[in-house]
């Protein structure tokens, strides 16, 4: 509200045959309500203008759809380096390998309605301590799970505590966080169901794999995600019986594509999660991460050398990413119905269209497998650091939402 100078000239002047007491309350109250005009005028401005340093000191989490926004410029550079976090892996450590450019490090998730808050990894650490969490699913889950393990480097590092629970250290680790009683694991099913490797592998898609359900009731999170292994030939099973294939090319079996497999592996998976009588914690799935092959397939020459992301104009979900979207999230919503009658938390972390906006985000040829005489572009996995760190940062504003408000963390998705 701004106050005119003839409205506090039209004030004076009336006071000459005004009583003294109304004069003093007339005075009193422009006295209050001029400076807080001032105030509100000046302030309007900077509350337009967003600023995601101010996050860096906040406490405060804005509820709002932190999936729908765009990629922006963020002139800071990443949480770490190859340098300061030694957890990164070869195969997804780009500017070791020589990437030559840095440009895809300095973009930065903006919701549309409001900051998507920096991870902030003693907050993080507070609100996760006493709990176990676990990612399963396939290599690019682990992915993420690298990326945790980084962001969390530059306040507590872990003790890798693999080798207590299994012989196989490579695909189930176990990291202990004794500061906070925290741990981290990743537990490898790439398709969620019971499967034997023959010269097709064939999925038994109405069972679940024990490598991880028969584990996962420990745990008081879990981060569910799986998506490329599922375009390979694949045999399904249900049943023990064989009622169909995915590019199988076997006469008198029927090919029905990966998106059945897809569906019922999820709807093994999410069942499983459900039903099991000891897991009470919290379900996040996150949702299918496109790979960004062009110019031929990953067998056959395809790359991913772009340098910068697709603007939403320039790039729409569609196609086979859009349908195999669909396919797991109708699972998800189906199952989450269930899960709020038994009283559980399931969650989505919805961030395939946001990765389809990151092409400039994969190793490319810019990381090293465990064979060093074998080449290959990654346009699956993503470089650390990289845009697989906001799916991080979507993790602590979910998870801090919750600790802070309880059931409200339902009504995020």
């Amino acid at each position: 509200m701004k106050v005119r100078t003839n409205e506090v000239l039209n004030v004076k002047y009336t006071a000459r045959n005004t009583p003294k007491s109304i004069i003093l309350i007339l005075f009193t109250l422009l006295l209050i309500m001029l400076p807080l005009s001032l105030m509100r005028d000046s302030s309007e401005p900077s509350q337009k203008i967003s600023s995601i340093s101010v996050l860096k000191n906040s406490t405060e989490v804005k509820q709002c759809n932190i999936f729908s926004g765009k990629w922006v410029h963020y002139h800071e550079g990443p949480y770490y380096d190859n340098e300061s976090c030694h957890w990164i892996i070869d195969q997804q450590n780009c500017m070791k390998f020589g990437r030559p450019d840095s440009e895809f490090l300095h973009w930065r998730w903006k919701p549309n309605e409001c900051e998507l808050p920096l991870f902030d990894a003693t907050q993080f650490l507070n609100v996760v301590k006493g709990k176990k969490m676990v990612f399963v699913g396939d290599s690019v889950g682990r992915n993420q799970m690298q990326s945790l393990l980084c962001l969390l480097s530059h306040v507590s590092e872990p003790e890798d505590v693999s080798l207590k629970y299994t012989t196989d250290e490579t695909y189930f680790k176990r990291y202990y966080y004794v500061e906070y009683n925290f741990t981290l694991a990743n537990l490898w099913s790439p398709y969620f169901v019971k499967s034997s490797d023959d010269s097709i592998m064939k999925l038994y898609l109405d069972e679940a794999d024990e490598a991880w359900a028969s584990k996962v009731e420990e745990f008081d999170i879990a981060i569910i995600s799986a998506g490329h292994w599922f375009f390979k030939p694949l045999l399904f099973y249900e049943n023990k019986k064989l009622v169909g294939c995915n590019k199988c090319g076997k006469k008198n079996v029927t090919d029905l594509g990966h998106y059945y497999g897809y569906k019922k592996a999820f709807r093994t998976a999410f069942g499983t999660l459900l039903n099991l009588r000891r897991f009470k914690g919290v379900t996040f799935f996150r949702t299918f991460s496109p790979s960004h092959f062009e110019n031929g397939d990953w067998n056959k020459g395809g790359n991913c050398i772009r340098t910068k992301p697709f603007s939403n104009e320039e790039m729409k979900l569609d196609g086979y990413v859009l349908e195999t979207y669909l396919t797991q999230v109708k699972e998800f919503k189906a199952a989450k119905k269930v899960a709020i009658k038994r009283g559980l938390k399931f969650n989505m972390i919805d961030s395939t269209e946001i990765m389809l906006l990151r092409p400039d985000g994969h190793p490319n040829n810019f990381g090293h497998g465990k064979d060093k005489n074998v080449t290959f572009n990654d346009c699956v996995h993503w470089c650390l650091p990289g845009p697989v760190d906001t799916w991080n940062e979507f993790l602590f504003y979910m998870l801090k939402l919750g600790h802070k408000s309880g059931p409200k963390l339902q009504r995020i998705i």
